[in-house]
């Protein structure tokens, strides 16, 4: 079998991978470095550049609703909670997430961002936001060029920064990585990283953020592909969690990896269906409310490995 060309971040939980501590059986990989991330998976949904990548789930959705030929393994290299993504500018007037109907809310990057989807299900489903109220403004096209936005998405201000959007008053609240120094822009939702937690707790959903997957050509040239890249990174998981094990010089990602295993059960990256069939539901429910899908898939629609 010729190496297969693979995008993946490096995080605690790949860099096994990339480094050779882990390996699939038979698969050599070709690691193609792109940076920042985000760009492969551009890459990968517009062009099959790779044969594997890492992919925002919901772009994946996305993605496989318009017959793009690529199918994820239940692997999610990248989780969090969302809560802490969402801004507001104290001089609109907004003191609760209720107060986000009937204003103009920027999105970092794309409608179909999943941190944006994320935030936007949490604030329907835990705070009684009608996301039909909203104009939502995204800052960049859709990875999936096919795609086409509800008519409360206003396409207008792409090319603009969230700081634009949100200092001159265009918008009143935003989603995503903002960071501004300004005593403006505070936090929507008051301590929110206990906040996530809080929902976990309440609903046993823990969020997925960023997946792997594979293109159907190497999935029907080569069966066994999934369940060896699927065990070849729960071997480079092992690795990491047995580092995070000994508390040694660790980063501030490693720290955040340590205090979601306390909250979701000691495992932050749990692999397959089973264990995230919550957040799978969730985050599936969550596309089709939202529109960013036009019906729901079944896991084994979406995932090679089950």
């Amino acid at each position: 079998m010729q190496p297969l060309t693979i995008a993946i971040g490096t995080y605690g939980v790949t860099k096994p991978l990339k480094d050779g501590e882990a390996r699939p059986g038979r698969v050599a990989l070709d690691f193609k470095s792109v940076e920042p991330i985000t760009a492969a998976m551009r890459r990968m949904v517009r062009g099959l550049e790779f044969d594997i990548c890492e992919m925002a789930f919901t772009t994946y959705l996305c993605a496989k609703a318009l017959g793009k030929p690529i199918t994820a393994i239940p692997v999610f290299v990248t989780r969090n909670f969302h809560h802490w993504a969402a801004f507001y500018n104290v001089k609109s007037g907004i003191r609760t997430p209720k107060d986000l109907e009937g204003r103009r809310v920027a999105v970092n990057r794309g409608y179909t961002v999943t941190t944006g989807l994320w935030v936007r299900g949490i604030l329907q489903s835990e705070y009684g936001v009608d996301l039909g109220k909203i104009t939502w403004v995204p800052t960049d096209v859709e990875h999936v060029s096919e795609y086409k936005s509800p008519s409360n998405v206003d396409l207008s201000c792409i090319g603009k920064t969230m700081a634009d959007l949100l200092l001159t008053g265009n918008c009143a609240a935003a989603i995503g990585d903002v960071r501004l120094d300004s005593s403006d822009i505070k936090p929507l939702i008051p301590d929110a990283r206990e906040a996530g937690f809080a929902y976990f707790r309440k609903t046993g959903i823990y969020p997925i953020n960023h997946g792997i997957v594979v293109k159907d050509s190497v999935l029907g040239a080569e069966p066994g592909v999934a369940r060896e890249l699927f065990e070849a990174f729960g071997a480079a998981k092992a690795i990491y969690l047995d580092r995070l094990k000994s508390a040694k010089d660790l980063t501030p990602a490693d720290e955040n990896a340590l205090a979601l295993g306390r909250v979701v059960g000691g495992d932050a990256f749990p692999f397959g269906v089973a264990a995230n069939r919550k957040a799978i539901d969730a985050i599936v429910r969550f596309a089709v409310e939202q529109r960013v899908i036009p019906k729901p898939f079944a896991p084994e629609e979406l995932f090679a490995v089950i």
